[in-house]
C-alpha cells in the first residue's frame, strides 16, 4: 500500500508517528500547504518509507497529479471538512481509495433549520456513490474516533450484544484541564464552531432524520475511568447520519460534553458573526483585506497539537447502546479512554489528536490486509467490527465497556 496523506497538522501528524511502528505500508506521502509541517513530521521519524510534498488540498488537479507520481493507491484526508469534496474527488480521478475522518459540509435548512434537514453532513459523498460502486473503488468516509470508532462500537453493538436496539447514542466527554489559558479548544476550533453551531440532527426510524436547536436535550452522563459526570448536548455529528444506514435502530443521538463555558463562548461568537466563513473586508496597514471571522478566531486561539505538554487528563470517546438481549433489558457503554499524560509520553501527540488519528491507521491497515473490503461510499458501521476492535487492542490502545 502507498499512501498520499494531505494534511500535517496535529492529527496528520499523529498518523505518521502511529502508522511509522507499522508495516502494513511500503510507502507514505505526507502534504500539507505549509510544506514546513510537512517536512517536520517526516523529518522526527527517520523512516525512508516517509516523504514530504506541498499540495494545495483544494487543488483537485495537483492532488490527483500527487497521487499518480508518487503512485498512491490511498488518499487519507487529514484536512478541516472545508477540503472533503476536493480531495474525494481528486481520488476518484486518480483511482485511489480514499478515507477521510469527517464527512463534506451540511447547509440548514432554509425556512426551518431547527426542524428540518437541509443538505446533510456527507449528502455530497453519497450521492456519488453509484459512480464508485461502479467502478469498484472504495470510499471510506468518517473513519476517524467520532465519527469512526463510534460507529465501529454500534456495529459491534448490533453484531454481538442485542437483539433488538431502542437507541444508539454517541457520548463524548472529557475532564481536560490545559494550564495557562482560559479557553483553549483541545481539538480544531474550526470544526468545533461547525459542529456544535449547526442544527444538531436526530434520526428515529418513524420519522427519519430532522433537526433540533443547538445545544438542545442537555443530559449529565457519567464516564468511565476517572472522568466522572459531564453535562452533554445535542450537537451536529456523522454518526448519526451514517449509523441507520447499515444498522437498525429506533433512534441515534449524538451528545457532545461541552460544558456551560464552552456553549457560551460558542454562543457569544454566533452572536457576533465571528463563527461566519464568508471574507469580511477589514482595513490593515498594507490596504484592505478580506478574511473570514471565524479564521480569525482560529488564528487567535493556540494551536491545538501544540497543547500536549500543558494538558492534563483524559478524553472518552464511546457508544451507548439501549435495547434487548434474549428477551431481556440491556444497556451498555463501549467506550475508548486515552489518557494525556500517556499519548504525550508514547507518542509525543496529546490526547485528542492522538485518539483521533489512531483509528484511520487501523482502518488502512485491514483495507491493506483485506480485513476490510469493498466498493462504493461506505462508512465504517459497514464492516465487521471484531477485527477493528482486536486490531486496535493490538496497537496498545484497549476498549472498554460497562453494563449500565
Amino acid at each position: 500500500m502507498r499512501v498520499l496523506l494531505v494534511g500535517a497538522g496535529g492529527v496528520g501528524t499523529a498518523i505518521t508517528r502511529i502508522a511509522a511502528r507499522r508495516p502494513f505500508f511500503e510507502a507514505m506521502v505526507v502534504a500539507d500547504y505549509d510544506p514546513a509541517r510537512a517536512e517536520a513530521a517526516v523529518a522526527a521519524l527517520d523512516d525512508a518509507r516517509f516523504a514530504a510534498e506541498r499540495v494545495d488540498a483544494g487543488d483537485e488537479a495537483a492532488v490527483a497529479e500527487l497521487l499518480r507520481r508518487h503512485e498512491c493507491d490511498v488518499l487519507l484526508n487529514a484536512t478541516d471538512p472545508r477540503f472533503v469534496m476536493p480531495l474525494f474527488r481528486a481520488a476518484r480521478t486518480a483511482g485511489a481509495t480514499y478515507l477521510d475522518m469527517a464527512m463534506s459540509l451540511s447547509h440548514p435548512h432554509g425556512e426551518q433549520p431547527y426542524e428540518k434537514c437541509g443538505v446533510k453532513l456527507g449528502d455530497e459523498q453519497f450521492a456519488q456513490a453509484e459512480e464508485w460502486e461502479k467502478a469498484g473503488a472504495l470510499a471510506l468516509v468518517g473513519m476517524g474516533v467520532e465519527p469512526g470508532l463510534s460507529d465501529v462500537f454500534a456495529r459491534y453493538a448490533a453484531d454481538e450484544l442485542f437483539d433488538e436496539i431502542e437507541e444508539i447514542g454517541v457520548r463524548d466527554g472529557a475532564n481536560l484541564t490545559v494550564d495557562g489559558y482560559d479557553f483553549a479548544p483541545s481539538f480544531s476550533i474550526w470544526t468545533t464552531i461547525e459542529e456544535c453551531l449547526n442544527p444538531p440532527v436526530v434520526y428515529e426510524s418513524d420519522r427519519g432524520w430532522f433537526t433540533t436547536e443547538p445545544f438542545s436535550e442537555p443530559e449529565v452522563f457519567d464516564f468511565p475511568e476517572g472522568i466522572g459526570p459531564v453535562e452533554c448536548v445535542n450537537v451536529e455529528h456523522e454518526e448519526v447520519l451514517l449509523v441507520p444506514r447499515w444498522v437498525k435502530a429506533r433512534r441515534v443521538t449524538f451528545k457532545y460534553g461541552l460544558g456551560r463555558e464552552f456553549i457560551e463562548t460558542l454562543r457569544t461568537l454566533r452572536l457576533l458573526g465571528l463563527d461566519r466563513t464568508d471574507p469580511v473586508t477589514v482595513p490593515s496597514a498594507a490596504g484592505a483585506v478580506a478574511v473570514s471571522p471565524r479564521d480569525v478566531v482560529a488564528a487567535c486561539l493556540p494551536d491545538p497539537a501544540t497543547l500536549g505538554e500543558r494538558m492534563h487528563g483524559k478524553t472518552c470517546a464511546g457508544t451507548w447502546v439501549r435495547g434487548t438481549k434474549d428477551g431481556a433489558p440491556r444497556e451498555v457503554y463501549l467506550y475508548h479512554v486515552v489518557d494525556n499524560q500517556w499519548s504525550m509520553a508514547e507518542y509525543g501527540s496529546q490526547a485528542v489528536v492522538w485518539q483521533t488519528a489512531v483509528n484511520p491507521v487501523v482502518a488502512l491497515e485491514l483495507v491493506a490486509t483485506g480485513a476490510w473490503s469493498g466498493s462504493g461510499v461506505l462508512g465504517p458501521e459497514a464492516f465487521p467490527a471484531r477485527p477493528f476492535l482486536e486490531l486496535l487492542t493490538a496497537y496498545g490502545s484497549p476498549w472498554g465497556m460497562r453494563e449500565q
